[in-house]
């Protein structure tokens, strides 16, 4: 198990916000940190620490300066996800992305458009691309969601179809967004159904607020899925120390 740190913006800030909140025309954006730091700050971090593999998220418009400015402070250490389609994805790698992230441009309507994900993989190859499978759990079964999380997609969490996508991209990353940033806990079925179907790189994200959380992810997961964490960490305003994290997983 490792851990994968991350780099939330929003408005061109590092942030940590209730995901499910951004589209939410009723609601208003609940903004659990703000930081007075820039990405250039938590990306030194990150780097000094010699973590690979975390991810720099663009949440809507205005964040591709500050992105790009992460991606170039460590080099082939984050991945950046948000918008990324087959026309932006080689300007990000050229920025010195490891890999791209992609959901709403391949999950569309509703449905897996196949013909997108092949001109990606074409257009970069799959060890370049992290397909997100960020989910909601419905009728008891766990199903992809699109557009910043507001949109359920026809494409359940199963085997065959984790086995289906696993050809197409070199990790997955997956929100369990029904426990994002609530800091309540972790999705434990949801981490069970992925540490028994995948084959490749995954990192879980998602309610892990304590380190027996983290112990108790890692009994659930049997060691074959990585996490990530945010709001709950001291950097972003919580109360799990990030060093005792780090060390922890190391």
């Amino acid at each position: 198990m490792e851990f994968r740190p991350c780099i939330d913006l929003h408005q061109g800030k590092v942030k940590q916000i209730v995901g499910a909140t951004l589209n939410n025309e009723n609601q208003e954006v609940i903004e659990n940190y703000v930081s007075t730091y820039d990405s250039i700050y938590y990306a030194e971090m990150f780097k000094e620490d010699k973590l690979k593999g975390g991810h720099v998220i663009m949440l809507g418009e205005g964040n591709k300066e500050a992105a790009i400015k992460a991606l170039q402070t460590y080099p082939g250490g984050l991945q950046v996800g948000g918008g990324i389609n087959a026309d932006n994805a080689d300007e990000f790698l050229a920025a010195g992305a490891s890999h791209v992230i992609v959901t709403s441009y391949i999950f569309h309507d509703g449905e897996l458009k196949m013909d997108r994900l092949q001109r990606l993989v074409d257009k970069i190859g799959k060890e370049k691309l992290v397909i997100d499978l960020s989910c909601k759990q419905k009728d008891g079964k766990w199903y992809v969601v699109t557009d910043k999380w507001t949109r359920f997609s026809k494409i359940e969490i199963t085997p065959e179809n984790i086995k289906k996508l696993e050809r197409y991209c070199d990790e997955f990353l997956i929100h369990a967004a029904d426990v994002e940033g609530k800091r309540g806990g972790i999705a434990g079925n949801l981490v069970e159904i992925l540490a028994d179907a995948v084959s490749i790189p995954v990192t879980y994200a998602g309610g892990v607020s304590s380190i027996e959380d983290l112990q108790l992810f890692e009994t659930l997961s049997k060691g074959n899925l990585n996490v990530t964490i945010g709001s709950a960490l001291d950097i972003f305003g919580g109360d799990l120390s990030y060093d005792q994290v780090v060390e922890h997983c190391k």
